[in-house]
């Protein structure tokens, strides 16, 4: 007889670990035991009279697998069960490859799998050789940037099946790297001639060999009586694929993922995969839900479904905080200095909180004024990539601008001149080759000062056009800012601007992305310099001491990252800054198809909000009684759809209920009366609770603080209402219901538009 089922499970795990015996695709939500829910769906399954051999447990990446193993024995251990062998999906493909040797279908290949070590060397030796001329210097010089961009373009070709042209475009490349299309065949033809397989290799060579070999297929398919997968969110095609043809027309297969936490689309995940096609695929499967969640309290379910609900592409599943879990406190920072909040927020938590306290970015490029301000106040922290803002590139050529200007250069040792020298000439890159920029360099070196008159003595008529006006323009700033009396922050807006240097990144940049994260850098730390209110020396000498603090190796503290790498993770406190249009939505480039791009963005927020147990801080910028004009300086059009009073309000007296819910004397059902609109979101989530909502509105318009394209609906004194339809970095367009259709600046669009009513 099966053992009876613990009495901490809810109704929703229950119903999924008995579950008969058909496909089935569960959407579980962030903190929701699904883990645990599964584990005891085998253990059921095994009671059944399941053979273990005929059930295929396929999860994502090793960490996974050993966390569900470890699972599975804990809840199985007193059944002297025999349990089902747990796979990573490449572990699955690997063994099928091997198989396909036997049967003739694939060549052997050498057991020495391809270290990441010899595939960057090996796109190394490619890269020289196939990109252009000149963008050899910067390769030589971002030789790690150039080899994981190839190197994951490689993989990211292998996962989503298509040609590696389309994949060029999709990913938005500039144009000066089309290099990387022909670098992927040729790295595939030499991996070839070498018998060598990598680790994507594991799923795309089998993968592709039954795809055109239906004889592979029927060797494959129908050997499992049960599949269950999880993660299903990330799923990318061929990894899909693999699942289809194990199947067959015989195992019955449960999926499980959220889709909302769909957030790796550049490793080729598609929600599509939970969303439609395991439906379209496996016969119409049961459709099951985990909707409570054990992490976070009512106010954080409450922000995140009214945002979620945004997104069209998603099954909509209302999240749902456990009576079990503790309140969580969520507070909205209109701060006009991200850093001066955080820097705030830390300073009032005990040393032992840090280390569960996680500030959570969108680009790496937030943190640098962050970071600094978190070295100068000595705050503990940590970094999960990467040595942290001081040791960027982009810093250290301010240092060794700072150190020619102030004269600091005199005192320097000359090998360090020299370095000090490379780094100037690279900042903007001047346009000499190598050789002679190292030449020039030695040069240089070899004067305490007056560098920038030693330039502009040069003899030009040896170099290109090019080279020449830049040399000019570099020796130009360096004597103009010479012993600069002002603000250091002022001397580099100055230096930028005279030596182009923001032109100069975006023409080297491998992605459009790139190169806005680069100058994000720039602005930055600019940005923390001109809070210190110094000049170049008074900057030069503290950034050094900063630099000699950063150089401790940090293993304790607040933890530093981006939201991307966060999944599947949750802290104490999580702190989220940049909440405006600079940030989150977050976009380079123009996208192709702009409701999507939004939906994914959206996505991002959503999974950064649900990494926290206990308390939650969101910073944005201040709003005013009209859209701001900046449109990077503008509060995310996120902030407005999460509903923060209602959600507060709503969220608080849930948590009210849930602390008294051992009181006789409580109503089960009651009316709660609020001043603020409703939304749907807040009447099915009061429903659930058994609180019936009153109020004279339902429903609501983005606030009038967040930017005018972010309207659905606008007015124009002109052309009568109209849809926002699409937007880029500058302009927005509006299909009138006249039927024109026009583009917009978000310069100007405070003078003419106002939301429709």
């Amino acid at each position: 007889m099966p053992t009876d089922l613990p009495d901490f499970l809810t109704d929703e795990q229950r119903a999924i670990i008995t579950a008969g015996y058909e496909h089935a695709v569960i959407t579980a939500v962030a903190g929701s035991g699904k883990t645990s829910t599964l584990a005891w769906r085998i253990r059921y399954l095994l009671e059944q009279g399941h053979d273990p051999a005929r059930m295929l447990v396929l999860m994502f990446n090793r960490s996974a697998r050993k966390d569900f193993e470890f699972k599975l024995r804990a809840i199985s251990r007193d059944s002297g069960l025999a349990l089902p062998e747990v796979r990573t999906y490449h572990a699955m493909g690997l063994r099928l490859y091997r198989r396909f040797i036997k049967e003739g279908y694939l060549p052997a290949f050498s057991e020495s799998i391809l270290t990441e070590q010899e595939i960057n060397f090996q796109v190394w030796m490619l890269t020289r050789r196939l990109a252009p001329e000149d963008l050899q210097d910067e390769i030589k010089r971002s030789k790690k940037d150039f080899v994981e961009t190839a190197a994951n373009f490689i993989d990211r070709v292998k996962t989503s099946l298509a040609p590696a042209e389309i994949v060029f475009e999709q990913e938005g490349f500039n144009e000066r790297h089309r290099y990387l299309v022909d670098l992927f065949h040729s790295f595939e033809q030499w991996r070839k001639s070498e018998s060598r397989i990598s680790f994507s290799d594991m799923l795309y060579e089998p993968v592709m060999a039954i795809h055109q070999n239906p004889p592979l297929q029927r060797l494959v398919g129908n050997k499992m009586d049960l599949i269950l997968v999880d993660e299903y969110q990330d799923t990318n095609e061929i990894q899909h694929l693999l699942l289809r043809y194990a199947a067959g027309d015989r195992a019955r297969v449960t999926v499980v993922g959220d889709p909302d936490q769909t957030i790796y689309e550049f490793r080729g995940a598609k929600p599509e995969f939970i969303l439609s096609r395991f439906s379209d695929e496996f016969d119409s499967p049961l459709e099951q839900t985990l909707s409570f969640t054990f992490r976070y309290g009512h106010r954080v379910a409450l922000l995140a479904n009214h945002l979620i609900s945004h997104n069209t592409g998603r099954k909509d599943v209302l999240c749902h905080s456990h009576p079990s879990t503790p309140a969580t406190e969520v507070q909205l920072h209109e701060c006009a200095s991200d850093s001066d909040t955080v820097v705030s927020l830390l300073e009032q938590s005990a040393p032992e909180a840090l280390a569960d306290t996680a500030i959570l970015f969108r680009v790496w490029s937030q943190s640098v004024p962050i970071e600094l301000r978190l070295l100068a106040r000595q705050i503990p922290y940590r970094i999960d990539a990467g040595k942290g803002a001081l040791f960027s590139r982009e810093v250290d050529a301010i240092t060794s601008l700072l150190t020619v200007v102030t004269g600091a250069i005199g005192q320097t040792p000359e090998a360090d001149r020299q370095n000090t020298a490379r780094q100037l000439l690279r900042f903007p890159h001047v346009g000499l080759k190598e050789p002679e920029l190292n030449h020039l360099a030695q040069f240089l070196s070899g004067f305490g000062d007056g560098w920038g008159e030693r330039l502009l003595a040069m003899d030009y008529g040896a170099l290109s056009p090019m080279a020449g006006r830049k040399l000019r323009k570099l020796g130009e700033a360096l004597v103009a800012l010479n012993h600069f009396p002002g603000r250091v922050s002022e001397l580099i807006r100055q230096y930028a601007d005279k030596t182009e240097l923001f032109d100069g990144i975006r023409s080297l940049a491998l992605t459009h992305e790139t190169a806005d994260e680069r100058i994000d850098t720039i602005t930055g730390f600019q940005h923390y310099l001109d809070s210190l209110d110094v000049g170049a020396e008074e900057a030069l000498t503290h950034l050094r001491t900063l630099k000699d603090q950063a150089r401790n190796s940090r293993d304790e503290g607040v933890l530093l990252s981006t939201i991307h790498r966060t999944k599947g993770l949750e802290w104490q406190v999580v702190i989220l800054p940049g909440l405006q249009e600079k940030y989150l939505p977050y976009s380079p480039r123009q996208a192709d198809d702009h409701r999507a791009f939004i939906e994914s963005e959206r996505r991002l927020l959503y999974v950064a909000m649900t990494r926290t147990r206990n308390q939650l801080h969101l910073l944005t910028r201040p709003g005013g009684s009209r859209p701001a004009v900046d449109a990077d300086q503008a509060p995310s059009r996120f902030i407005g759809e999460l509903c923060i009073p209602l959600s507060e309000t709503l969220g608080r007296y849930c948590d009210e209920r849930s602390k008294n819910n051992g009181d006789e004397q409580q109503d089960p059902q009651q009316e709660l009366s609020l001043a603020c609109p409703l939304s749907p979101v807040s009447i099915r989530y009061a429903a659930r609770e058994g609180i019936q909502l009153q109020s004279e509105h339902v429903g609501g318009a983005a606030p009038n603080n967040a930017p005018l394209w972010a309207q659905s609906r606008l007015s124009h004194p002109i052309f009568g209402n109209g849809s926002v339809i699409g937007e880029d970095e500058s302009a927005f367009e509006v299909r009138f219901d006249s039927g024109r259709t026009l583009n917009f600046s978000k310069k100007s669009a405070h003078l003419y538009f106002s939301p429709a009513e």
